[in-house]
């Protein structure tokens, strides 16, 4: 699959004007635009953005990414072996311990063949993948 994975601190990023990865994050989700790239995530993501994004003004971005990701059948619901296997490699604290919900996408991501994530999280990678900014 030639797509890429949206992880929260890239949404976050692009969202609030006010985080500091904000200008990369805008820069880096324009030339995915520009190339037309697929872009996906998971359930898991999306309800991280929506608490962080609870009480933020950017609150309905999350709601749109969610309805445009579902329409495009680009929103992945993890399995419940996606959910075992990111589990394992939390209790060895793969990829710099990372949290649990890393693992999943990590996991996700290794399954659908996808090597790059839009984020600046080091976990991802750590965990091997390429990170956009």
């Amino acid at each position: 699959m030639n797509a890429v994975f949206l992880d929260t601190v890239g949404l976050v990023a692009l969202w609030d004007v006010a985080d500091q990865w904000h200008p990369a994050a805008e820069q880096a989700f324009a030339q995915l635009v520009s190339e037309r790239k697929s872009l996906v995530s998971t359930s898991f993501i999306l309800l991280e953005c929506g608490n962080t994004a609870a009480r933020r003004p950017y609150r309905d971005q999350v709601n749109l990414l969610r309805q445009n990701l579902e329409l495009r059948e680009e929103l992945i619901v993890p399995t419940e072996a996606d959910w075992k296997n990111a589990w394992d490699a939390y209790a060895r604290g793969a990829a710099g311990q990372a949290g649990i919900v890393d693992h999943v996408s990590f996991i996700v991501m290794r399954r659908l063949g996808i090597t790059e994530a839009f984020t600046n999280d080091r976990h991802f990678q750590a965990a091997g993948f390429r990170i956009l900014f």
